[in-house]
């Protein structure tokens, strides 16, 4: 599944479990976290670095970073200066050397004692050595960041496969066609944050394939094996992480979709219109509702909202699919009961209490997000 997508986001948010584990979830079905987690950190396999943000990535994929690992190197600084460069630096690389792979806490603490960016010397420089390179971060221990020398996490053949820049965002464009299938050159920019002009420049030597979207006005590129192959005819339906490949461009989600959809977490409780964490549901290859779930003690899942798409003819014909989806999602975390809190409209939350069955219960006096 990595493989295919090329990139799966990391987030500290954490609902009904973290985004990275519900991309898997998404596709697989519930397949169970810890088997999600030692898939991702089993050594050899990936590595996290900065694509499309922090992301877990297939390790093979490792030289073509080589171009922004240079530019970070160039620039000489990310987001902190480091107050003596050659003590902190020689610091971390001599205790990696010899005790191997360290957390930030292990190597000496993150922070200085102040908010999370207050960084310490320490934390800034094992991040300065991971941008440029010289450090690997291949797993996460309690969502912390374990630390490895790069020559020493990195196949040999790959450690020394030093792609010229041209070369890294060709391969990188080649990978966005193959994981979104058709694209515009933004499309393909966004996927691992590469410039719109870059695009540009390297698909002539892609092989993607220029092609005409009903719909879409600017033109697009498709990966020749997606042209090839038949449609499949058959979806998942699911709940979607809104850090899930599939959505995170927001404004290619409601190119395709028709769902304009925006991440509410950091966005003032009374000014929320979906909720915190809100879930776009997929069913039938389309999004047809958004579910703002919660968990609370007692294995309850709850859905403290549950909006619809289209009109109430439509939202009582997806109700369904959507009772489908918390059930299975209230399956995977061992919740024994759904909450409903509130159905947008109210006029489909007859139906989609009916489709939950028993084990369900309707509180709409709790409130909504």
């Amino acid at each position: 599944m990595l493989r295919r997508l090329g990139a799966v986001q990391l987030d500290t948010i954490s609902v009904l479990a973290r985004s990275h584990e519900l991309v898997p979830y998404a596709r697989l079905g519930a397949v169970g976290r810890p088997a999600v987690e030692a898939a991702y950190w089993t050594p050899g396999h990936s590595f996290e670095y900065w694509s499309h943000a922090a992301c877990v990535l297939p390790i093979e994929d490792w030289p073509l970073f080589a171009f922004r690992r240079r530019a970070h190197r160039e620039r000489g600084y990310r987001w902190h200066r480091l107050e003596d460069t050659g003590t902190a630096l020689t610091a971390v690389r001599e205790r990696l050397a010899a005790e191997g792979p360290l957390t930030a806490t292990e190597l000496g603490g993150a922070k200085r004692g102040g908010p999370w960016w207050d960084w310490s010397q320490t934390k800034i420089a094992v991040e300065w050595l991971l941008d440029v390179g010289e450090v690997v971060c291949r797993e996460r221990r309690g969502w912390k960041r374990v630390y490895e020398l790069a020559d020493r996490a990195v196949p040999g053949e790959l450690f020394h496969d030093d792609l010229d820049d041209e070369s890294c965002v060709r391969k990188l464009v080649s990978r966005a066609g193959r994981a979104l299938g058709v694209a515009t050159v933004a499309d393909l920019a966004d996927q691992h944050r590469l410039s719109n002009a870059s695009v540009a420049k390297a698909l002539p030597h892609t092989d993607l394939v220029p092609v005409a979207v009903d719909g879409w006005s600017e033109p697009a590129w498709a990966d020749p094996a997606a042209l090839r192959e038949p449609p499949r005819g058959r979806h998942r339906t699911t709940l979607l992480s809104p850090f899930d490949s599939l959505i995170w461009d927001r404004r290619r989600t409601e190119r395709i979709f028709g769902m304009a959809h925006r991440l509410e977490a950091y966005t003032p409780k009374e000014k929320r219109i979906h909720g915190y964490f809100a879930m776009p549901v997929l069913a039938g290859g389309h999004l047809v509702a958004r579910v703002d779930p919660a968990r609370e003690r007692g294995g309850v899942l709850i859905a403290r909202r549950v909006g619809f798409e289209g009109t109430s003819a439509a939202a009582r014909r997806s109700a369904p699919a959507v009772a489908a989806a918390l059930r299975e999602a209230a399956g995977w975390v061992a919740a024994e009961r759904i909450r409903v809190e509130r159905v947008v409209p109210a006029t489909a939350a007859p139906a989609l209490v009916e489709a939950l069955g028993e084990a369900t219960e309707f509180a709409p006096e709790a409130g909504g997000s």
